[in-house]
């Protein structure tokens, strides 16, 4: 790893209509639209989405590398993310997510070490931290074979 701080630059532009196409060196261009509940088409990746999916991607990452460090062995993890959206005092927030988490780990395997693992993924996980909205998560651990 890299000493901090680290700098994330991202590119986005956009034309009087049509899609805002975001930009990160070395990676493919993403296109984003309003979504379906403000008004937008649908069918593209919106700024809420991206958030959401976010916070699901760094809480698998983080959760990578918690098991690497606990040797806990696990063939994988599937992540359903929901945030929610409100608008409070005349401000539209997040005001919660919750992540429902489907570990798989092999037969023999501790459930509550895996257990454990999944909750310091998610207390470890930078993207939540950054957040005002808490994170519930949702944890199910299942047995391969």
């Amino acid at each position: 790893m890299q000493p901090f701080p680290h700098h994330y630059e991202v590119g986005a532009s956009a034309d009087a209509e049509g899609p805002v196409v975001l930009s990160h060196r070395g990676v493919a261009s993403l296109e984003s639209l309003s979504p379906v509940e403000f008004g937008g088409p649908g069918g593209t990746w919106s700024p809420e989405a991206l958030l959401v999916a976010a916070v699901a991607d760094c809480f698998i990452l983080t959760f990578r590398a918690v098991a690497k460090a606990s040797q806990l062995e696990w063939a994988s993890l599937g992540v359903e993310a929901e945030g929610t959206l409100e608008r409070r005092e005349r401000v539209t927030a997040f005001t919660a997510f919750r992540l429902r988490a489907r570990l798989v780990v092999a037969a023999g395997v501790d459930a509550e070490a895996a257990r454990a693992a999944l909750e310091r993924a998610e207390h470890g996980c930078l993207v939540s931290n950054s957040l005002k909205a808490p994170v519930e998560l949702e944890p199910e651990i299942a047995f391969a074979g």
